[in-house]
């Protein structure tokens, strides 16, 4: 007689998961991504990602206009076997539609931003960005800490509408100062009070 051993994964289907799939599968690990019709399920976060994540949102908040929204850590619908989940998004206002709502689509997205983890980093800095440009995102920052003082350094990119590429505009360390999207200005040094 042969035992059974029951697993909490669940099992995809043949040609794979798709949107609804990950937005409706209960007990998924928080911050689950669907990639390609693949799950990918992220490890636990380190504290730079955690306290750059919130230095941002707390600038993008402060100096985005009224019609645009910043958000952590939510999906982003880019098509159906693609829903990552964007450390950081800047939506349209209207996108917002109740404090229950758990993705975004892409069509909303002003900008995209990741954190560059060590277990995430050709997701972050080669499949994700290469997705977000083919879908349209307008922007996208990749942050990396770097230097012996690991501090972060925010890449800025912004599309290039007929090549569905990003191309780079800029690398800030100490001052995130931009005039697109929209004026920001975040400084980058608050992370050591963090």
């Amino acid at each position: 007689m042969t035992a059974e051993i029951a697993h909490p994964w669940p099992v995809p289907p043949q040609d794979g998961y798709t949107v609804d799939d990950l937005l409706t599968l209960p007990d998924l690990p928080p911050h689950t991504e669907l990639i390609d019709g693949s799950l990918v399920f992220v490890s636990p976060q380190r504290y730079f990602h955690s306290i750059v994540i919130d230095l941002l949102v707390s600038g993008l908040r402060r100096t985005a206009p009224p019609e645009l929204r910043a958000a952590r850590e939510m999906s982003v619908v880019l098509d159906r076997r693609n829903g990552p989940e964007p450390d950081i998004s800047v939506v349209r206002a209207g996108a917002v539609r109740s404090m229950e709502q758990t993705y975004f689509q892409v069509r909303d997205v002003l900008l995209a931003v990741e954190v560059v983890s060590p277990e995430s980093e050709a997701r972050d800095t080669d499949t994700k960005p290469h997705k977000y440009a083919a879908a349209g995102i307008p922007h996208f920052w990749r942050v990396e800490m770097a230097g012996t003082d690991l501090q972060p350094i925010v890449q800025v990119f912004e599309l290039d509408k007929e090549t569905r590429t990003y191309v780079p505009t800029g690398t800030y360390r100490d001052t995130l100062k931009l005039s697109v999207p929209f004026d920001i200005d975040i400084d980058l040094t608050e992370i050591n009070q963090l």
